[in-house]
Parts: structure tokens; sequence; C-alpha cells
């Protein structure tokens, strides 16, 4: 029987979550090399085929088989209700599935914002605009059946009021929704770039395991730029308050510091433990108040629990 690993077909996104993908695959030690064929980008991974597609087509292209390894946003695979394996979520790149209205349709009371009309102030029903066509259906057929659906492509925020009263659309920060005189009234759902495998390349036991090595590559740096090592001395007798302090991710390393004969009365410890880094600014001041010294911040490029 052949050992020969199986070609794996990786999907590369274009636009606006290709620079974040390359550069965790980078990170990863994962390297993509753009040839005079820009679409299919040699990868530095044996037997790893790479090209770019729009994260809509990934995710389809997932689901038929054509592709065994993708990134796309979350919101593209819900839109188009496709059974796929969410592999990693990256965190990158998050954006909301919003709805929003011309502040004057809406109502701000105790339980947050509600739409006023059962119809639209222009006469018949209400409309709500977007392109995200099953989304925006789900969200009609559960919160106003009445309401008609109208497609939009592209530019949804300026549909209304003259050609919609409601979009559902994506949002990262809101700032282009209030330029165009509109207030989130409910969120859908939060999306990011997230790493999906076919239903294909998991039931093959070759794939599988190179899709693992690769997601435990690319979990590894997305740990390391949430952590630092952290080192410090501890005299021995302030060890215990110290360590007690410290949220290692599991036990720190404790090594004892070298005693200089000409001074016997130095005894302690060298303490080192991969914390968060959004702990820091509380920690730091903590470890030093319980007995903490010279203490040393660095970053991390990848952590393997």
């Amino acid at each position: 029987m052949s050992t020969v690993d199986p070609i794996l077909h990786l999907a590369i996104p274009k636009g606006r979550m290709y620079d974040g993908v390359v550069q965790l695959l980078n990170d990863a030690g994962i390297r993509l090399h753009h040839g005079s064929r820009g679409y299919r980008p040699k990868v530095s991974l044996p037997s790893v085929e790479a090209k770019l597609l729009k994260p809509q087509n990934i995710v389809e292209m997932l689901s038929v088989g054509t592709r065994d390894l993708g990134f796309a946003g979350a919101d593209w695979v819900a839109e188009k209700s496709l059974n796929l394996h969410e592999i990693l979520d990256t965190g990158m790149d998050e954006v909301r599935i919003v709805v929003a209205a011309p502040r004057e349709i809406v109502c701000e009371g105790p339980g947050g914002r509600t739409l006023l009309p059962p119809e639209s102030p222009m006469g018949g029903p209400l409309r709500v605009a977007s392109e995200l066509e099953r989304l925006t259906k789900g969200w009609i057929q559960k919160s106003c059946p009445k309401a008609v659906f109208v497609r939009t492509y592209g530019a949804t925020e300026v549909f209304p009021p003259e050609d919609a009263d409601v979009i559902v659309d994506i949002t990262q920060t809101g700032v282009t929704l209030e330029a165009n005189g509109l207030v989130i009234v409910d969120e859908i759902m939060v999306s990011s770039t997230r790493l999906f495998a076919s239903g294909l390349a998991m039931d093959d036991p070759l794939r599988r395991n190179r899709i693992e090595d690769i997601t435990t590559l690319l979990r590894s740096v997305l740990s390391g730029r949430q952590r630092v090592m952290l080192e410090l001395n501890v005299p021995s007798d302030r060890l215990d308050v110290v360590v007690d302090a410290l949220p290692a991710m599991r036990l720190p390393t404790i090594s004892k510091l070298h005693t200089d004969p000409s001074s016997p009365s130095v005894d302690g410890y060298a303490v080192r433990a991969a914390v968060l880094r959004s702990v820091l600014p509380s920690l730091v001041p903590e470890l030093k108040a319980r007995g903490g010294s010279d203490i040393v911040v660095s970053p991390l490029s990848q952590v393997v629990p």
C-alpha cells in the first residue's frame, strides 16, 4: 500500500481576510510564494496545493469537496446553510450581522430597541433589504412575519428610507450605519475568519491527520499572540505567595538560583510561566508587591499545550 501523502487542497480567501490569513500562516512557518499565476500560490508545505478564492466560493467548494481546507467567514456558511467542519476560529476580522433601521421608526425602551411600525411608513408591508437572503428571511420569519425581503447587491445601508425600511447588514464598528442615519435594533450572529474542512477530507484518515497537524500549528500561533513569557526571581520565603498569584497555563517552571559563596544570604528561585497578555497590568504590580523582582516579560511566537 502506498504511503505517499495525498494532495491537500487549501483555499485562501481574497479580499479583507487575505492579509490576516497569510500572516497567520507565515507565523506558523507556512509560507505562500506567488508566481506568475497569482491565483495559485505555492505553499511551503509538501503535498499542499493552494488557490485564492472569494470566501463565498470557498465554502461552496468545501461543500462539494473540490477543496479540502479553507478560510472563510462563519456568516457565509450560515447564509448558505452548508454542513462543513469548523476546525478553528481564528478570531480575526470579527463582524456582526445586524438588523438596522432609521431612528425615526425605532423605539428605545427598557428592553432595548424595537421597531415601531408593523407596516412600512411608505405604505404596504415592511421592507427588509439585504444581500444575505437566507439569514434575513430567517429573521423576518421569527421577528416580522409580514415583512417582505428586498435583495441588494452592495451598499445596502443607503436603501432606507425610500427603497427599504430596515436592512440586515455586516458591520464591524457601526460607523457606516450611523453615518447613514441607521441604528442597530437586533443582532443575528457574530462572524469571524474561521478554518473549515470538507466532509470528504475529514472522512479520509490521511487528509484528516494532515488537517489536524496544520490546525495545531495555527492554534499555537493564536495562543502565542495572547500570551507572554513572564520570568521573575523570588526569595525562598516568598515563593508560595508569588506562585499563588501566578495564572500559569498549567504549572510554572521553578529553578533554584545560583548562590554566590560570597553572599550566602541570597537564596531564591527563578520562576517562569506563560500568562495571558491581558492580565499583565494587574499581575506585574501584584507579583512585585508579593516579593518578586527582576521581572522580565517576553513575547511568544507559538504555544503548544
